[in-house]
Order: C-alpha cells, then structure tokens, then sequence
C-alpha cells in the first residue's frame, strides 16, 4: 500500500501520524527543523524527515510514486509553505488535504481598563506600531512569542531592538537566528511550552513587560493563557491574526478522507467524560455516593494532594488542579485512547459552586472541547461545602450569616475593611480562611476596628480526627498557632443596620480649622456621584475628609483617595479616617493634579478645592478615565464662571449645575429664627 506523506512540525500532524500508525497506514512526516523531529514520537510504520524544502524537491518527493495523498498539517501561520505544499500536490496530481487548527476557541478576557488590545495582520504592522509607540514615549519592554522565523522584522530599529526578549524554541536553528540579530543573551528566552497564565505573568514581571505579541494560535498554542497573564498585568497584547483564510479540514475529516483512499478504518471515535466534582472537606465521609461512584470508575484522578490521599484510580492520580496542567493530561488520554472511553474527575474541596475554582476550569475545558474531533462529556457534581460542615457542627443556621472569603487574599489590608464592615452590620459572619495566621489577623482587625466585645466560633480541621471546634475571643484568636485547615465565625450580638445614605452630622467630625463641606451639601454631593458598591473615588481638596468619610463608609469594597496638600488638614483625615475605623481611604498628601497621576483609574471624582488648577485637574481626570463621573461644589463666582466656560468646552454625556440655599434654625428666647448658611454650586459632569 503507498503511504501517507503528511508535512508536520505541530500538534495536529503528531496526533494524525499516531492515529495513522494506530491504524497500520504507513506514513512520512516532514518536519522542517531538528526540534520538531526531537518532539515527534517514535511510532509503528512512520519515518520522519527534517530538512526544509522548496517546491521543486516537494515534487521530487510527491512524483516518487509512493504516496497516496498529501495531507498539509503545518503551522496556520506558515501560509508560504502551504501555498507550495498545495501548489506541489496539484502538480504531482495527488490528493491534498488542508488540516486546519481551529484558532477561535481560545477566549479573550474582558478588558478591565488598564490594558489594550491591538489586532495587525503581520509582523510588519506589529513591528511598526510598536517603533510607533516607543517615539511616543511608550515605556517598557517588549515580550516577542511569535518565534524566531520573522525575528528580523522587529530588529531592524535599534531603539525596539533593545526593549525586545524573545521567546523561542530551544533549537540550534532558533538561536541561531537569535544570533544572526546579534541579541543579547538576556534577551533570549530559550524554552519550550506549553506556559501557563502564571508563568507567562512571571515573565512579564521578571522582564518589565508592557508589551506582549503573540500570533492568534488558538489554545493548541498557548494563546489564552498569554491574553489573559496580559489582561491580568494590565499590559498591551499585541495579536496577529490568523492570516489563513482559505477553509480547511478537521481532524475527523481528513481521517475520513484516508480511510476512502486507504480502505482502511481509522479509529478516531474516542470518548472522554470528565466530572467536576465537589469532595466535600476531604475525608471519605463527606463524599456524595454520586462522586464517589465517579472516582471509582475513572481512569484519572486529578485534584489537591490532601484531597488525592490514599486515592487510587484505575491508571493515574495526578496532584494537579489548573488547567494549564490538566489539559495536557487529557490531550494525551484522548489520543492514546484507541477507541476507548477515557474517565476523569477532577476533585474540588468543598462544593463546585462555592468558592472554587471549578468554574474557570469548566470554562477552559469547554474551550479546549471545540477544538477536539473526539465525543467529550464535562460534568459538575456538587459536593458538602465547608460552610453547611462547619455550621452543623456548631449547631447554627447559616441562612441568614454574612459569608466571605479571604483565602488566599493576601494581607489584611485587602480585606479587613470588608470584614470589619460586615461584623459590625451582621450577628454571624462566617469566614472562610487560609490558616492560623489569617485567625490571628482577624482577632486584630476586630480590636481595632472597636469589635472586641464579639466571639469567634473556630473550626479546625473540619471531617478529620483532629477537628474541634473552640469559641474565642478576638485577643484570644492572636494567640492560635496551630497550622492546619480553618474557617471560623464572627458572632456580634450589638450588630447594628450600615445605613445606606450619608448620616454624619457636622459635629461628629474633627474639625480644627481646616473647612470642611457642610452636612447638606455633603449629602446631595454624595448623591450625585452615584457610586456603585466598587467604585475608586478621588476627594480632591479632600480638607478634613468629611466627603471620603462618607463615601468610604457606603461600602468597605469602595476605595477612595483623600488628596489634599495642606498638612494640617492632612492630619484631620488621618484623625477622621481612624474615629470611624475606614481602612479603605488612602490619604494622599500632594497638590492636584501632580498627585493623581500615580494613583488607580478612577470611577468617580469630587472636587472640593482645585486651587485655581480645576481645568488642569479635569483634563487629567479625563486622561484617566474618559468616562468618569465628577462632582464639583463652588462658592465664589468666579468658579461657577469657569465651570460653565468648562461645560461649553468639554465633551460630557450629561451635566447640572445646582443652587443649594441651606438655612438653620437657631433659638433665640422661645422663638426659631432661620440663620442662612453660603450658597453653594453644586456642579455634576458625566464624561
């Protein structure tokens, strides 16, 4: 029988050379580098060959007369070649198939703000916009993932040259090409993939990365994990698009083609089920009969190794629990299935639903299904959560408790705003934790926060033979030591409702002589910014932070920033920010607008003082933010003159300007006389 020559050098041409050597159909892979023939595996009935070749030895090798079609599995990106692959197989009068990858399975993440995403149709156009950048005052260095093929066109302007690392395959021919561009041995990043979204933000940080180019390689190549370590760092990702644009074949169907011209079957029917399954705390107990029922049948076991002890599936356990190392797993079960249905679970502690990480890796699997030709099944099994344990075992209802998590959330600076907020408006707050010492944070954080009279239900090692479960006190959580498995509840029988509108009285407030934006007005400027549970607020002019007082205090979520340049009243914020415990308010001692450039985007701003820089302030607010939501009080005419010249000049969606008139009434002998306080303008710019 003649054989089937297939031009390779990717995943897809490796898994149609296994199933053809599977199948006893003989066949000849041509790979174009040293590297690519290391890869490929030594099977039954296939030779490979490595060189690159130009179109007349391509149909010097077509015309021999052994082959009995030509199957084109390179690189969607290597467009040249498989032009002459094509051009070659019409000359020699073979049969050619086109073995496309799917590149639009990989997903995008959503974009936050901070980064961007630039789309080019070669390397050229890449090239120049990053030479365009860089004489635009663009800082940092760039991360090339596009190989070593088209090296050159990036090398060529010395000023991109040297903010370039280039990731490549570590092959003689790569670095050669490395070296032929004369680069740096610091900028050569010789290794091989596949990398996950940690190792890709590795670089990115390692390296000062502000702009990373990738081609759109589909998820075969590594292209989601590189977009979303971009989205993540906030760096531009620079893409260059699938320039294959003729319609091509999938694996399933080039196989059907062969086993026409073959008479032979090529089995390709393989089947994976894979279950996401919660394993409740990690003893056998707390199973469901369902997952337990999974785990014995599978054929992989994946999850954390405490959850994975004394496990044994039928082939492997493996202590891996992202996908970045999952997938590959399943990848190779799938092609080495030979038919045969492959069983996986993958263990969750807890529930699927609650806290875990099950969710994004059910998505990344459904990616990864598209672009297989196999019958993949992925299911969610729902598991004993640590909470409905934990409650049970303290004898309480949690239906009505305030749940949140700081595992794995780094220092109490990121949440014990959050945490102190919903002690002091909930009777059971249960808080799931990463160990002892996030317990003795927060017995800290409730002493200071003026919460120590609450007590703290503490789990420890929850379905195992050592749990126990101890009440304490805040001082006494300082003292646990004991490593191990925690989640514990805050229980506040003096919890009183957060109020929801502004509700601080002028005289609750450290004054000195600093001014400070009166109740009323504070309370409608409040209004007006209609911030949301999240929002990143500037207080410019902040004076003694009665507004970031009572922003902060709508939600522990919300940030703002107290910017103010005199120090006395910086002082006062700092007194007022404690007297009311808000640990989410950053006072920042500078004058606008040089103080708000180093500073998160905003979402809203309210300007109380601009000392005569209030256009100069609005512009950099718009440059942060095209979208902001500004507040401006004014008393002096002048003030309300250039706010009106402002809202001539600027581009906003929607703008008022409102006369507030407050008066007081104040005693004197048995009668209540009104005493008028300032007009104020209260002005409200939606970019």
């Amino acid at each position: 029988m003649k054989k089937v020559l297939i031009f390779s050098g990717t995943t897809e041409g490796r898994k149609l050379a296994m199933a053809l050597s599977g199948a006893k159909i003989e066949a000849v892979v041509c790979v174009a580098t040293e590297y690519g023939k290391e890869v490929m595996p030594e099977l039954c009935g296939i030779t490979v060959r490595q060189g690159r070749m130009n179109t007349e030895e391509m149909c010097g090798l077509m015309e021999s007369g052994a082959f009995l079609a030509v199957v084109d599995a390179t690189h969607p990106f290597a467009t040249e070649v498989s032009k002459n692959i094509k051009g070659s197989a019409r000359e020699s009068g073979l049969p050619y198939f086109r073995l496309k990858r799917e590149t639009k399975g990989a997903a995008v993440p959503a974009l936050d703000g901070g980064e961007r995403e630039l789309w080019f149709s070669d390397s050229h156009a890449c090239a120049k916009a990053l030479q365009e950048e860089i004489k635009n005052g663009g800082t940092g260095n760039v991360l090339l993932t596009t190989g070593s093929k088209e090296l050159s066109v990036y090398c060529v302007d010395p000023e991109l040259k040297k903010r370039l690392y280039v990731r490549v395959l570590p092959g003689m021919e790569s670095l050669a090409l490395c070296k032929k561009e004369e680069l740096e041995g610091r900028q050569i990043l010789a290794l091989q993939g596949p990398f996950s979204e940690e190792m890709n933000l590795a670089f990115i940080h390692a390296y000062d990365i502000r702009y990373l180019v990738t081609k759109e390689s589909g998820i075969t190549g590594g292209f989601q994990e590189k977009a979303e370590a971009a989205a993540h760092a906030g760096i531009t990702l620079c893409v260059i698009g699938n320039p294959e644009k003729e319609p091509g074949m999938t694996f399933l169907a080039v196989c059907r083609k062969l086993e026409e011209l073959t008479g032979v079957s090529i089995p390709v029917k393989n089947r994976m089920d894979i279950v996401l399954a919660g394993a409740g705390m990690g003893e056998m107990g707390t199973r469901t009969v369902e997952t337990q029922d999974a785990m014995e049948k599978a054929d992989y076991l994946f999850g954390a190794k405490r959850l994975l002890a004394g496990l044994h599936a039928k082939k492997e356990t493996l202590p891996y629990y992202l996908a970045e190392d999952i997938i590959p797993v399943l990848s190779d079960a799938l092609d080495q299935a030979a038919g045969e249905t492959v069983r996986a679970v993958i263990l969750f502690s807890g529930d699927s639903g609650f806290y875990s990480g099950c969710e994004k890796l059910y998505q990344k699997l459904t990616a990864w299904k598209k672009e297989r030709t196999e019958e993949i099944s992925i299911r969610i099994q729902p598991g004993i959560s640590s909470v409905s344990c934990f409650a049970a075992a303290c004898g309480m209802n949690w239906q009505d408790a305030k749940i949140l998590s700081i595992h794995g959330k780094g220092g109490r600076d990121v949440w014990e705003a959050e945490v102190a907020e919903a002690v002091r408006c909930h009777e059971k707050t249960i808080l799931l934790v990463s160990g002892a010492k996030d317990i003795r944070q927060i017995g800290a954080v409730l002493k200071e926060a003026g919460l120590s009279d609450c007590t703290v239900k503490v789990g420890y090692q929850l379905s195992y033979p050592e749990q126990k479960i101890d009440t304490l006190t805040p001082e006494a959580c300082e003292q646990v030591t004991e490593e191990g498995l925690y989640i514990c509840a805050v229980q506040n029988a003096s919890c009183a409702d957060r109020y929801l509108a502004p509700e601080k009285a002028d005289d609750m407030f450290i004054r000195g002589k600093v001014p400070m934006t009166k109740e009323e007005v504070r309370e409608v400027a409040i209004c007006k910014l209609h911030l949301t549970e999240n929002s990143v607020v500037y207080d410019i002019g902040s004076g003694t932070g009665s507004i970031a007082v009572e922003a902060a205090a709508r939600s522990a979520k919300l940030r703002v920033f107290a910017v103010e340049q005199k120090e006395e009243a910086v002082a006062l914020i700092e007194q007022n920010r404690a007297k009311f415990h808000l640990k989410n308010i950053t006072v920042v001692h500078g004058k606008a607008p040089d103080a708000l450039k180093e500073l998160p985007v905003p979402t809203h701003a309210f300007i109380g003082g601009s000392s005569g820089n209030l256009r100069e302030i609005i512009n950099v607010l718009r440059e942060k933010n095209p979208h902001i939501r500004i507040v401006i009080t004014a008393i002096s005419l002048e003030t309300v003159s250039e706010i009106t010249a402002l809202l001539k000049e600027t581009e906003v969606t929607q703008s008022e300007v409102v006369a507030l008139q407050v008066s007081r009434a104040k005693v004197v002998g048995n009668y209540h006389l009104m005493q008028a306080e300032n007009p104020v303008y209260l002005c409200t710019m939606q970019m």
